[in-house]
């Protein structure tokens, strides 16, 4: 993996080398636009609105809208001097419990490796977080933006997510949900909870895969075999109106799934599936 961020654990007077790599990455099929009639790559020009020429890269600047038509205007190495003091650490300044925390919260995930001489205190933090339970909560810069930033143990290394500030997260109160002069019957609830009770399950990521994309995928690479596509209808759903009538009819229909669960335990290492093998194998996405 390419390093994208050298820098420090600050923890207290310790100072930790480390350096940061992506942990995710989004795998989607991705089309590119065409013209229809020549079937050439359409190109996204940076024009400017009053000019109407195109602009290169060495001719653009930032600004900010104070208002409407009017900008503050910065220059890339007006934006490097801030924040200044803390552009290479990672700052750690409290030491909390993870179930405080929504997951609302989290944004980005970075695996995190021991710097030059760094292995050393970053065992003893790692361990040190093992041992008391306890995630870091952190500010740290990375590239022109200060985030908060939580620090956890995962598989044996430190693990950071970028955060959202509180004032990011957006107030619940602004949905638009009523739930006054509703009545849940108590035949519901024992229903509804009878439902709950066929899909539980405990937390396996290696059970999904995007089905959406590996049927794409099929599709590409049946239209590149030159084969006739065949999409088939999507089947029509029962209407149901009455909510005790569908909770029952769901009940039914999971009803077995422990088992199934339980076969499927059995068989840890399941292959994936066609569309999803052949893509890894190619390296697309």
């Amino acid at each position: 993996m390419r390093t994208i961020w050298k820098g420090a654990i600050s923890f207290g007077l310790v100072s930790i080398p480390v350096k940061l790599f992506p942990a995710t990455e989004r795998k989607e099929v991705k089309f590119k636009f065409l013209h229809n009639k020549c079937k050439s790559p359409i190109k996204n020009n940076r024009v400017c609105s009053s000019c109407q020429q195109e602009v290169g890269w060495d001719e653009i600047i930032k600004g900010y809208e104070f208002e409407t038509g009017k900008y503050v205007v910065f220059d890339s190495e007006e934006l490097e001097r801030f924040p200044q003091g803390r552009s290479k650490t990672v700052d750690i300044v409290d030491f909390v419990n993870l179930e405080e925390i929504d997951p609302v919260y989290f944004d980005k995930t970075y695996y995190m490796a021991p710097g030059e001489t760094g292995e050393k205190p970053y065992v003893l933090l790692r361990n040190i977080m093992e041992e008391t339970g306890k995630i870091a909560i952190a500010r740290v810069v990375i590239r022109t933006r200060e985030n908060l930033a939580a620090i956890r143990v995962h598989n044996g290394i430190l693990t950071m997510e970028t955060m959202f500030y509180p004032d990011e997260v957006r107030n619940t109160d602004l949905v638009p949900v009523e739930g006054r002069g509703i009545t849940i019957h108590e035949n519901e609830l024992k229903m509804a909870q009878q439902l709950v009770e066929n899909l539980a399950s405990s937390f396996d990521p290696e059970k999904y895969f995007d089905e959406y994309r590996e049927r794409v995928l099929q599709i590409i690479e049946a239209k590149v075999a030159g084969q006739k596509i065949e999409v088939p209808e999507a089947p029509e759903k029962a209407k149901i109106v009455d909510l005790m009538e569908a909770l029952r009819a769901s009940v039914q229909m999971t009803e077995g799934k422990e088992e199934e669960r339980a076969g499927l335990k059995k068989d840890k290492k399941k292959k994936p599936p066609q569309g999803r093998k052949k893509k890894e194998k190619a390296g697309i996405g």
